[in-house]
């Protein structure tokens, strides 16, 4: 980076860089497909939107089907590790 910045920051500038990289994530995909959100001057003349199908592939994105299918441990190692009778 340059003499101005010490190592012992470079840690923190990565974890600030993943929070707003996750932020501007968010917020685009709010922006981009959220169905309450509307940017079109069609949608946003309609008092109720029947959209309850958008809703649904809004609120049931892949990642979540995936952690269905998972059990919910954090680390599972760990867990069976401590948990285990000796």
């Amino acid at each position: 980076m340059g003499r101005w910045m010490k190592p012992e920051v470079y840690p923190l500038l990565a974890a600030m860089t993943f929070v707003t990289t996750m932020c501007v994530f968010q917020l685009t995909r709010n922006v981009l497909q959220n169905p309450d959100v509307r940017i079109n001057k069609t949608r946003r003349s309609m008092a109720v939107l029947d959209n309850r199908e958008e809703g649904e592939k809004y609120a049931e994105h892949s990642l979540r089907k995936f952690l269905r299918t998972r059990p919910p441990e954090i680390m599972p190692t760990i867990n069976h590790f401590f948990s285990q009778d000796k």
